[in-house]
């Protein structure tokens, strides 16, 4: 069983519909009794970084996911806003985030030829052979849509790059943490391989 927090801002169907395809079972849930017994965690996310985290403050669940995921340790998915929320902070905002990764969430400063969102389909370059990710399809891609990405400070915790205008972390992985800016949902095979990765953790 997957619990999806519903914090309010996610594609939260599509990512079930995906676990489901993929064989899995998913709650989507914001209920403090259902997080407390999750086995593993998606935190998906579509939005804005601070009022990601009111919502999340709000429901009163930050320090039930920490516990979950620094204590319990816990399989955890950070999907997009999702991934940006497990770093220290955010240029888009002022309020800090869950800090599990030891990374900051920066905006694309591109020159006019680069479309600010990236959008659409683009390859990833994985940096650590890791169970949840592989690149050995050459052809290899994800679907993206944002306009902040994240800045690892410790390279080994830097799971896949991609280049847009200049290289960026696409995807890390500390322990049992992991967090994929593109959107694994709207992936087809690729996203489908990704969680199928994640549900035999």
């Amino acid at each position: 069983m997957v619990t999806v927090i519903d914090y309010g801002m996610g594609n939260l169907g599509s990512i079930a519909n995906m676990i489901k395809k993929m064989g899995g079972k998913s709650v989507i849930t914001s209920d403090k009794e259902v997080i407390a017994k999750a086995k593993k965690i998606v935190l998906p996310g579509v939005g804005a970084f601070d009022n990601a985290m009111k919502n999340i403050a709000t429901l009163g669940i930050q320090e039930l996911l920490n516990k979950k995921v620094l204590e319990e340790k816990i399989p955890m998915l950070g999907v997009c806003l999702g991934m940006q929320l497990l770093t220290k902070g955010s240029e888009e905002g002022i309020l800090p985030g869950f800090g599990w990764i030891d990374a900051e969430t920066k905006k694309f400063q591109l020159d006019a030829s680069y479309k600010i969102p990236h959008m659409g389909w683009n390859r990833i370059k994985v940096q650590q052979p890791n169970v949840l990710i592989q690149d050995d399809d050459p052809d290899t891609r994800f679907y993206f849509v944002h306009s902040y990405y994240v800045k690892c400070h410790r390279q080994e915790d830097i799971l896949a790059t991609t280049t847009y205008g200049h290289e960026f972390t696409s995807a890390v992985h500390r322990d049992n943490i992991w967090g994929a800016q593109f959107h694994p949902e709207k992936s087809h095979k690729f996203g489908m391989r990704l969680f199928k990765n994640f549900l035999a953790l």
